[in-house]
């Protein structure tokens, strides 16, 4: 039950129309693609022994995917879609977005770890943050904008 309020708490409170709305909605999205993303690097860095830059490739490619749907569907779904109705144009150029992204996060890690030896999971989170800021921007502007009243 509880969480049935919570999801229309912020379906109330955040409503996709308003870019606070959409960022709020993209936070809870980029959330959850990060529990994805952050699990498996985990377990591919613990259980599995991967480099840390290639288990961080595999977390990022899965919370990618996941990224999309729902910014499509729950995000930015009351937004113009720039390329309505070309689906593949449209998930290619927010995977151009999101592979900036992980090269981002791919280059934050290599230099928090590997230059500054910080720890790979807090080096992880902090890069996360900041590759947030970047692919809700880059894909807000790129993809998803706001709806002209007629």
């Amino acid at each position: 039950m509880q969480n049935k309020s919570f999801w229309a708490s912020i379906r109330k409170k955040c409503p996709r129309k308003s870019l606070v709305g959409q960022f709020v909605r993209y936070l809870v999205t980029g959330g959850l693609a990060f529990v994805v993303d952050f699990g498996l690097f985990a377990l591919c860095l613990y259980k599995l022994e991967w480099h840390y830059l290639l288990a961080n490739l595999v977390g990022l490619v899965a919370g990618l995917v996941l990224n999309y749907v729902l910014s499509v569907v729950w995000v930015f779904s009351e937004c113009k879609r720039v390329l309505e109705n070309k689906k593949a144009a449209e998930f290619s150029i927010f995977a151009i977005v999101g592979f900036a992204g992980v090269g981002i996060n791919q280059l934050l890690m290599y230099l928090m770890v590997g230059r500054l030896e910080w720890n790979e999971m807090l080096s992880k989170m902090v890069a996360a943050i900041l590759v947030l800021m970047w692919n809700f921007g880059a894909r807000k502007l790129m993809l998803f904008r706001k709806q002209k009243v007629a």
